[in-house]
């Protein structure tokens, strides 16, 4: 059953899909740790998460890359789809922290770089790599990919 996947997928915790569905968190665990559903709890989770029955017993997400929705995908989200599918998500406080990171660096170097002209270089690159996990924080807030340790309880 590919509950757990469909349940990350709409960025639901547990308990978030217990309360849609009116079952109890300990069935929701149970159920995505391989353990048989009674047919009124697959109702109820097919009803909560929009699919049917049949879709609940798929063992695993197929998809077409040749599909028209799959070549409408920008290239960031087709990486993200990936990183999604590997279950490499990563935290939005991490891209913040190397942010900060490379922007202090950045112009610490810059700084040096007054001097040497190598560590001008190196400055103006870390520079660069603080405004990309910039543009990488805007982008994960924009599409809401960002991991939430709430979702894999």
């Amino acid at each position: 059953m590919i509950l757990k996947e469909l349940r990350i997928t709409r960025h639901l915790s547990q308990e978030q899909l217990a309360q849609m569905s009116g079952l109890s968190v300990r069935t929701i665990q149970r159920i995505e740790s391989g353990a048989n559903a009674s047919l009124e709890s697959q109702k109820c989770l097919a009803a909560a998460l929009d699919v049917s029955i049949e879709t609940l017993h798929q063992e695993t997400i197929m998809f077409d890359k040749n599909s028209e929705n799959w070549n409408n995908l920008s290239l960031f989200m087709k990486v993200w789809f990936a990183f999604n599918f590997l279950q490499l998500r990563p935290k939005r406080n991490t891209a913040k922290r190397s942010e900060v990171i490379c922007h202090f660096s950045g112009f610490l170097f810059c700084l040096i770089g007054l001097v040497n002209e190598a560590a001008l270089v190196g400055g103006l690159l870390m520079l660069f790599s603080g405004y990309l996990f910039s543009f990488l924080k805007w982008q994960g807030d924009k599409y809401g990919i960002w991991y939430d340790d709430a979702i894999n309880k």
